[in-house]
C-alpha cells in the first residue's frame, strides 16, 4: 500500500496544487457539463449552477413549510413559484425524495472512470463525497437501496415494512441490524407518506461542529430546524423538566436556596474549568479517570441525588454512569455553551427527519459540485490490480484513487469488512394517537426524556434516552407523536427496560393530558381529602393522599398506539464521552490482525473482493451528531492525505447572498432582508429568539441575601 506522501504525489500530478487550481470560482472549476457531457444535460446543470451560486436553493422546501428556520431563500417569490411547478398535492413530496432536478436525464450506466467510489449515502459517506466533490475530486456515489441514508435514512410506513423483512432475512445491504419486530394495528389505516421514521434519530446542539459545517458549506439551505429545549428527568413516578439556565435556575420556586446556590457553583466550574487549568490541575488529575457521579458527589456534598442525576444523565446525555470526570464535564459543558446561541434553547431538530434528511442535503451539495449519484446500485467486487470496481447490474468502473464503503454496502463475502457487533444499541419506535403538548416547551414541537440508572422497576443499569416528535416537526400527522426510546443495555434486558420506561410514559401523559388526566369525581379522593388554605380559603387537594392516588392512578382512556418497532443496531464505535480521532484509529488498528492473516491468503493467489476498501462505521449509539464530522475528516485524510483542506471553499461568489454569523451569534442574510434566527414555532408563527450571553437575574430568594447571591454566581452563560 502507497505512503501517504507517494498519494498525494499521484493526485498532484493529475491535478494541480490547491492554490493554482481554486483561484476564483470560475477558474477552480469547469462547468458540470464541460466535464460530462456525456451523462448529465448540459443546459439543465448550466442552469443549478447559476441557481447555486446565486443563492437560490436546489429543491424547493416541503409546500406547509410556514418558517424560516436557518434557510436563507425560503420566503423569495420565485421559490414559491418553483413550489407550485414541482411539488405535489401531498402534505410532503417524500420523505426521502430523490435529488429532483440534479440528475436529468436519470443516470442509466455508471461512467467508465471516478477518483473515488463511495458507496452508502449514509451521513458520514454523504459528508466525504460533498467534501471531496468541492476539493475537485470525481466522485461516483451509489446506494444498494432505493432511497437515501443508508444506515442513517428516514422513512416512511412502507419502507420500513420492507427495512424489517430485509433485516430479519440478513438481506446484503442490511448488515448492523438484528432482531427486528414491527406490530402496526389492524384497524388502523396509516398513510405511509405522512410519517418519517428515523432509524438512527439524533439531536444537534446549537454550539456543534455539524452545525458550523452545515452553514459554513451552505447545506443549512436544504433544511429547515426546530428549537427544542424541554429535557425532562423521571424521577420518583414523575418526568421533571430540567431547570438549566440561570434564569430557570432563579426563578425555579422548588429549588432551596442552597440548592440553587450549589448548582450555581457547579455550573461555574463547568464553564471555566478548562480555562484554568493551572489552578484546576490537581483537582482534575485526582478524578482524571473516576467517574464523574464520584466527583460531584465528593466535591458538592450539599448537592441532591435528584440534581446530580438531572446533571449527568439529561443535561449531560451521558450513555452510562461510569462516564470519567473529564468526558463527563465536557458533555455538561456542551449543553451549556449551546444555550443562547440562536436563541433560548441548546439544542435543534431538522424537519421531515434527521440524519437522513441532512444527508441528502450534502448529496445536494455533492452533486451541484459534480458527484454522479447511483441508486439501487451495489458493489459485488473490486480487482485492486486493475482498480475495477464491478456492481450487481454487472456494470464497471474504474477507479483511479479509493474506495469508500459502508458496512452495509460491503460486497458480499466480504474479508476484510471490520467487526460491527462490539456494541449495540436497542431502540423503541413508537407512534402515539396523542400530540403529548404537555411535554414541549411553549411553541415547541419535540422533548427529550431521561431514565437515569435504577429509576425503573427492571433496575436498569444503563440510562433510557428518549426523543419525542410532535406533528409540527413534519414526521407524522396531526394529533399524533412519534417517540424513540434507545438504551445501550443488551440482549433481552434491553427490551424489557424500553418496555417498562414506555409503560412509565403512557401513565405519565395520561395523567397529565388534559383528555385523560386526572378525575376528581372519580373513586381516587373524596371531600375528606381536600383542605382549606388560611391564605385565600381556596379548596386545596392533600399532597399525600395525592401522591397516593398518583400512584394509583387509573386512565379514564387507554393510549392508542398506532405503530412499534423494536430492532438492535450494531456498531464499532464505542459510547464515548469526548469524540476524537483515535476513537476511529483504534477501530481500524483493532481489525489490523485481520487483515494479516488475510495476506496470507493472498499470497496463495486468493485476493478478496474488498482488499483495499476503505470501510466507514455504522452510526454511533450518541443520541447527538458528536463524532460525524470528525469521522468524515478522518476519511477524507485516508484518500487526500491530509484534512486541511476540507470543506476549504470561500463561495465567493456567494460572499453577499449567504448567511453569515454576526457580532450577537445570530445568523443573518444580506439579500433577503430576513433574520433566520427567527426559529419555527410548533403553531406556525415565528418568535424573534435574539442571541443573548446575559440572562436577566430574576432570583426569587430573599431580599437580604439577593445581592451577596448574585455576588457569588455572577458568571456569564
Amino acid at each position: 500500500m502507497t505512503s501517504v506522501d507517494t498519494r498525494r504525489t499521484s493526485m498532484a500530478d493529475r491535478r494541480p496544487s490547491m492554490a493554482e487550481r481554486r483561484p476564483s470560482m470560475a477558474e477552480r472549476r469547469p462547468s458540470m457539463a464541460e466535464r460530462r457531457p456525456s451523462m448529465v444535460e448540459r443546459p439543465h446543470f448550466q442552469q443549478l449552477s447559476q441557481q447555486h451560486t446565486s443563492g437560490s436553493p436546489l429543491l424547493s422546501p416541503p409546500t406547509n413549510a410556514q418558517h424560516l428556520s436557518l434557510s436563507a431563500a425560503s420566503s423569495s417569490s420565485h421559490l414559491s413559484t418553483l413550489q407550485q411547478q414541482q411539488q405535489p398535492k401531498s402534505r410532503r413530496p417524500s420523505v426521502i425524495p430523490g435529488l429532483a432536478g440534479i440528475e436529468k436525464p436519470e443516470i442509466t450506466e455508471n461512467p467508465d472512470e471516478c477518483d473515488v467510489l463511495i458507496c452508502g449515502t449514509g451521513l458520514v459517506e454523504s459528508l466525504l463525497a460533498s467534501a471531496l466533490a468541492w476539493q475537485g475530486s470525481n466522485v461516483l456515489h451509489v446506494d444498494c437501496n432505493p432511497y437515501y441514508g443508508d444506515t442513517s435514512a428516514t422513512l416512511t410506513i412502507d419502507q420500513i415494512k420492507s427495512w424489517c423483512e430485509n433485516v430479519n432475512l440478513k438481506t446484503p445491504g442490511f448488515i448492523g441490524f438484528e432482531k427486528a419486530l414491527l406490530y402496526i394495528p389492524r384497524p388502523y389505516e396509516l398513510n405511509s407518506r405522512d410519517y418519517s421514521i428515523d432509524l438512527t434519530p439524533k439531536i444537534m446542539f446549537a454550539q456543534s461542529d455539524l452545525l458550523s459545517l452545515l452553514i459554513k458549506s451552505r447545506v443549512y439551505r436544504y433544511l429547515e430546524f426546530q428549537s427544542l429545549s424541554a429535557f425532562h428527568t423521571f424521577e420518583n413516578d414523575t418526568f421533571g423538566k430540567m431547570s438549566s439556565s440561570k434564569e430557570e435556575i432563579f426563578t425555579d420556586q422548588s429549588l432551596s436556596l442552597s440548592t440553587k446556590r450549589i448548582l450555581m457553583k457547579f455550573m461555574k466550574f463547568v464553564f471555566e474549568y478548562d480555562q484554568n487549568l493551572d489552578s484546576n490541575k490537581a483537582l482534575l488529575d485526582e478524578y482524571k479517570h473516576k467517574p464523574l457521579l464520584q466527583f460531584i458527589r465528593e466535591n458538592y456534598t450539599k448537592m441532591d441525588a435528584k440534581q446530580i442525576n438531572e446533571l449527568v444523565f439529561t443535561l449531560g446525555l451521558s450513555p452510562s454512569e461510569k462516564i470519567n470526570t473529564l468526558e463527563g464535564l465536557s458533555r455538561i459543558k456542551r449543553y451549556l455553551v449551546s444555550f443562547n446561541v440562536y436563541g433560548n434553547f441548546p439544542s435543534l431538530v431538522s424537519k421531515f427527519g434527521g440524519p437522513g434528511e441532512i444527508s441528502q442535503g450534502f448529496c445536494r451539495s455533492a452533486a451541484v459540485a459534480g458527484t454522479i449519484y447511483k441508486l439501487d446500485n451495489h458493489l459485488k467486487s473490486y480487482d485492486p490490480v486493475e482498480k475495477i470496481a464491478t456492481f450487481t447490474n454487472n456494470s464497471k468502473v474504474k477507479v483511479t484513487e479509493k474506495i469508500v464503503c459502508s458496512p452495509s454496502q460491503a460486497p458480499e463475502n466480504a474479508k476484510y469488512l471490520p467487526k460491527q457487533n462490539t456494541y449495540e444499541v436497542t431502540r423503541l419506535i413508537t407512534i402515539v394517537k396523542k400530540s403529548c403538548k404537555e411535554w414541549f416547551s411553549e411553541n415547541e414541537s419535540s422533548a427529550i426524556v431521561v431514565f437515569s440508572p435504577m429509576s425503573l422497576p427492571t433496575k436498569n443499569k444503563y440510562p433510557i434516552q428518549i426523543i419525542i416528535m410532535g406533528a409540527s416537526t413534519g414526521c407524522c400527522p396531526n394529533d399524533q407523536c412519534i417517540w424513540y426510546l434507545s438504551t445501550i443495555e443488551k440482549g433481552e434486558k434491553a427490551r424489557q427496560d424500553l418496555e417498562s420506561a414506555l409503560l412509565k410514559m403512557e401513565e405519565s401523559i395520561l395523567r397529565e393530558s388534559e383528555d385523560g388526566g386526572f378525575d376528581l369525581d372519580g373513586d381516587l379522593l373524596n371531600d375528606k381529602d381536600l383542605i382549606v388554605s388560611k391564605n385565600d380559603g381556596m379548596e386545596l387537594i392533600n399532597s399525600v393522599k395525592l401522591g397516593k392516588s398518583f400512584k394509583e392512578f387509573v386512565p379514564k382512556q387507554k393510549l392508542v398506539y398506532l405503530f412499534k418497532l423494536c430492532f438492535t443496531q450494531y456498531t464499532a464505535i464505542k459510547p464515548f464521552g469526548i469524540i476524537n480521532e483515535k476513537i476511529f484509529q483504534d477501530i481500524e488498528n483493532n481489525n489490523s490482525l485481520n487483515l494479516d492473516n488475510l495476506k496470507l491468503d493472498n499470497s496463495a493467489g486468493s485476493i478478496p473482493v474488498d482488499k483495499d476498501i476503505i470501510y466507514s462505521n455504522m452510526p454511533s449509539t450518541e443520541i447527538s451528531y458528536d463524532g460525524c464530522v470528525t469521522e468524515a475528516k478522518y476519511l477524507y485524510k485516508k484518500i487526500v492525505g491530509s484534512d486541511d483542506d476540507f470543506f476549504d471553499v470561500d463561495f465567493e461568489d456567494d460572499d453577499e447572498d449567504d448567511a453569515t454569523i454576526g457580532d450577537n451569534n445570530t445568523i443573518s442574510d444580506a439579500t433577503s432582508g430576513v433574520n433566520p434566527s427567527v426559529l419555527d414555532n410548533s403553531d406556525g408563527t415565528q418568535s424573534n429568539n435574539q442571541s443573548r450571553r446575559h440572562i436577566d437575574e430574576e432570583a426569587i430568594i430573599d431580599e437580604e441575601d439577593e445581592d451577596e447571591f448574585n455576588d457569588e454566581m455572577d458568571f456569564e452563560l
